[in-house]
């Protein structure tokens, strides 16, 4: 009895924080000014169908190459001494430590057609290139801003699996590639599942990445939605209908993240 006492505050918090709002979201997505139940706005958010092509295909870009990037680091970090580990730790966090529209900020100045990289090119006799409104510019802010979140579920298990494991593979004749995807992979595959979906799922979402390093442009799923509760185009029940399909999508993909459980996985 004591433990339900001390679990209240949690779900008085998911109640009104996320139950409420997600009640909010669907009653607003399916209903008229009046009131009175209608699809409408769900299926108008078919003529949209492009901007969620070009979210998902950004946001699966930004997630391959944060895992590319993560996957050696996060294995370097929980191979260093323990004394070295906080210390590389505080580095990857450190980023975070700054705002996030600052940060953002920071990468309109490097890559503005006046910026700092196409005046370094400049030196070389090198462009100037259009660095900044690009696609290529929006998926460098993701994974710029998201890298950590996948580094840290990577590190927190990949720190667990016992150097013996390694040892124990090479005496059995396995080359380091064999390591690497039948023993370090399948071991990790808990950080790896956690890490995608802690980075995909603010990735396709985002709007102030988008809007800017990516210009008009490059509208996404975050910016049109956003439109339709704070911009001109005022229409709070087809930006209910956006984020109801959007949390479908997600949910839909964490389910198939789901199925790569690592006590199915079996080692060959």
């Amino acid at each position: 009895m004591k433990l339900k006492y001390f679990s209240a505050p949690y779900l008085v918090w998911m109640v009104v924080f996320i139950l409420v709002p997600l009640l909010m979201i669907a009653y607003f997505a399916f209903t008229n000014d009046n009131g009175s139940f209608t699809i409408k706005y769900i299926s108008d958010v078919g003529q949209y169908a492009n901007i969620f092509v070009r979210s998902i295909w950004l946001s699966l870009i930004a997630t391959a190459i944060c895992l590319v990037i993560a996957y050696p680091v996060a294995f370097m970090l929980s191979r260093m001494d323990k004394h070295k580990q906080g210390t590389m730790l505080m580095i990857v966090m450190l980023p975070m430590w700054m705002n996030f529209l600052l940060r953002t900020y920071a990468w309109m100045t490097l890559l503005g057609n006046n910026g700092i990289i196409n005046h370094l090119l400049g030196l070389i006799g090198l462009g100037p290139f259009k660095l900044i409104n690009t696609s290529a510019a929006v998926v460098l802010g993701m994974v710029y801003n998201y890298l950590p979140f996948m580094i840290l579920p990577l590190y927190s298990v990949m720190e667990k699996i016992d150097n013996s494991m390694f040892e124990a593979a090479s005496d059995l004749g396995c080359s380091y590639t064999s390591t690497l995807f039948r023993v370090i992979v399948p071991l990790s595959m808990p950080g790896i599942t956690s890490g995608i979906t802690m980075v995909f799922v603010p990735a396709i979402s985002t709007f102030i990445i988008s809007r800017m390093l990516g210009g008009g442009s490059n509208l996404l799923i975050g910016d049109l939605i956003e439109m339709q509760f704070l911009g001109n185009a005022y229409n709070p029940h087809l930006g209910a209908a956006i984020s109801f399909v959007l949390m479908v999508i997600i949910l839909v993909i964490m389910t198939v993240m789901n199925q790569f459980d690592p006590d199915d996985q079996v080692l060959m």
